[in-house]
């Protein structure tokens, strides 16, 4: 198992972000994975820069660091062709260590230029064209395209990297853990459900399986409560409001019903170092093999000084408590 390190663009603004990118790699996390948002979820957040920029900058402020999206929506409101073009840059950036983490999107986020808000099945087919024709691309040819929703005329991409990209594909139910399966070189989820990884398996995935973890270190429980819930109130909103509201003003409104207890269902809150390894431990029981773990809130340093002193090496010791018995 790795234990990684997400970067929640939503939170901080460009520099902290490469600073805080650079501070992981030297704590001893392998990997991170970046998120990709127009808008933040609440207001109070305060950041959103544009990934691909923030990218750059830290593929020059990080040497071993693998890096991915957790996740670009490369259907609405930036054509896939754009994408592809994005990763193979950021991946000839960081030579190995960059991966493309896909999804369906929120209309949060992809609703800004005025296009409709597609339903979860049809967002899930424009989602496997998109990676069918960055693929396409990938190859370096010249290359057009005529599909369903999406159309590519004489376009080529020169500057690409010197191995595959791979990408992974965010899953939160069954459907997008066997698109996952079938069309992705792993899969990335935000909760342990052992079922999504069955499904993933059993639709004949094979790569790594990355679960983010929310938590929020601080000196004591009352004070990680109270920032987890100023900061990330939408950790305990349930159900699929993450992925139809449309602003973050709607999230706002939505999150009024949420309470300290509501956020400590989900959110680690605290400095039990048993606890948070605990909350590792369900990704691993649910058949994971990449937990990366989302600290909310500004004190980025203290969690990184408490996972390089009590959590990295801890959590390499780690078991799964069942096996994966199908493409394990």
């Amino acid at each position: 198992m790795d234990l990684g390190y997400a970067i929640s663009c939503e939170e901080h603004p460009p520099l902290d972000i490469v600073r805080h990118a650079r501070r992981a790699e030297e704590a001893g996390f392998p990997f991170a994975l970046i998120s990709d948002h127009f808008h933040p979820w609440i207001d109070r957040q305060g950041q959103s820069p544009f990934v691909w920029g923030v990218l750059g900058a830290i593929a020059t402020e990080t040497e071993s660091l693998r890096l991915g999206t957790g996740v670009t929506c490369p259907t609405i409101r930036i054509h896939p062709a754009i994408v592809g073009q994005a990763a193979a840059t950021a991946a000839a950036l960081m030579p190995g260590r960059f991966f493309l983490g896909v999804g369906t999107g929120e209309n949060l986020n992809e609703h800004i230029l005025g296009d409709r808000w597609p339903s979860a099945s049809e967002r899930l087919d424009m989602l496997e064209e998109a990676v069918e024709l960055m693929r396409e691309l990938w190859k370096g040819e010249l290359t057009s395209f005529d599909g369903d929703h999406y159309v590519v005329q004489d376009a080529r991409i020169y500057t690409l990297p010197d191995e595959p990209i791979e990408v992974v594909v965010a899953a939160s139910a069954s459907e997008a853990a066997e698109l996952a399966g079938r069309i992705g070189d792993g899969l990335v989820s935000t909760a342990p459900q052992a079922n999504l990884v069955d499904v993933f398996l059993e639709a004949g995935g094979s790569g790594p399986r990355y679960g983010q973890l929310s938590v929020c270190w601080a000196k004591n429980e009352e004070e990680a409560r109270r920032t987890a819930l100023e900061v990330w109130p939408n950790a305990g909103l349930k159900g699929p409001l993450s992925q139809e509201l449309a602003l973050p003003s709607h999230f706002e409104a939505a999150v009024e019903m949420v309470d300290e207890d509501a956020i400590s269902e989900t959110v680690v809150c605290g400095p039990d170092a048993e606890r948070h390894l605990e909350g590792i431990q369900m990704f691993l029981d649910a058949g994971f093999d990449h937990v990366y773990v989302h600290q909310i809130g500004p004190d980025q340093e203290g969690f990184m000084t408490f996972y390089e002193r009590e959590i990295l090496a801890a959590a390499g010791t780690l078991e799964p408590a069942r096996e994966q018995a199908v493409g394990a």
